[in-house]
């Protein structure tokens, strides 16, 4: 049984080309990509070593090895802090047989102040599973012809991967699918991963379960929205402020890409909308 460090790192080394390392070509092979002999000379680590963290046979490798690993890899400074987070949960164990607590939707006073204050601009709290904890009125003005608000615990991976609607909402789902199926790896707990994911899979189907194997950071463009009310594709950029670990959650702000968005989003306020609401 594999395991997300172990995942990861044989994903990364299936993505890269020999040539990329200035290694030479070494004709057709079973397997795509970097060989397993030239990832552990790389790293300064044995095959035999390198084997078994892939195969998730050994699961607390230590720092010194996590950063060859990265070393070897090339990794950015990205995927760097996404493979020690990987480490770290690697390194708790199997998840148990019960049930983890899901995160809390509460959401702070002094961080609903502070979306108060980002009115009436787009902006939402969210944490890695994809719940809207709390929004602003612009944000409900942006999504509310998407049918993602009329959930009463709205959450973005479930509707991305089972409403029909998002597929046309969003122009560039593909794209979405990735962002939110890799945001999973990065939840609360290991364990809480492991159950939300067996709940999502049966409802989200392929589509769902082969991204989870990928393992590698998408990249993140522009937000693209078919939205009926507007005349145009609105385009937006987004920043997304982590909150401290104790909480869990994010601070998403959404901004209009362009002139033809930003003067969408004028008439899209206009329209009758209800004021901030958090759904906790």
């Amino acid at each position: 049984m594999g395991t997300p460090l172990g995942d990861f790192v044989r994903a990364k080394r299936d993505s890269i080309q020999p040539e990329a390392f200035g290694l030479p070509a070494r004709g057709r092979r079973r397997s795509p990509g970097l060989r397993r002999a030239d990832l552990a000379d790389r790293a300064g680590v044995s095959v035999e070593y390198l084997t078994r963290i892939e195969q998730g046979r050994d699961r607390n490798p230590s720092p010194a090895v996590v950063n060859a690993l990265a070393d070897g890899l090339s990794l950015d400074a990205a995927e760097r802090d996404h493979l020690r987070y990987l480490a770290k949960i690697t390194g708790g164990g199997c998840p148990g047989h019960e049930r983890p607590q899901p995160p809390s939707r509460a959401v702070r006073p002094t961080v609903l102040e502070t979306l108060r204050l980002l009115e009436p601009g787009v902006a939402l709290v969210t944490n890695r599973f994809g719940d809207v904890l709390a929004h602003t009125a612009g944000f409900a003005s942006v999504m509310r012809a998407s049918g993602l608000l009329e959930q009463p615990a709205p959450n973005l991976t479930r509707y991305v991967f089972t409403d029909p609607r998002a597929r046309t909402f969003f122009a560039d789902w593909e794209q979405v699918a990735d962002e939110y199926a890799f945001d999973l790896w990065l939840g609360p707990t290991a364990g809480a991963f492991e159950w939300f994911r067996a709940d999502l899979a049966p409802l989200a189907g392929e589509e769902f379960t082969r991204r989870l194997d990928r393992h590698l950071p998408p990249p993140r463009p522009p937000l693209r929205l078919r939205h009926p009310a507007a005349r145009t594709e609105l385009c937006w950029h987004r920043e997304r402020l982590e909150l401290p670990a104790a909480d869990a959650q994010a601070l998403v702000v959404m901004l209009p890409a362009d002139e033809a968005t930003a003067r969408a989003l004028d008439l899209l306020r206009r329209r009758p909308e209800r004021p901030l609401r958090a759904t906790g």
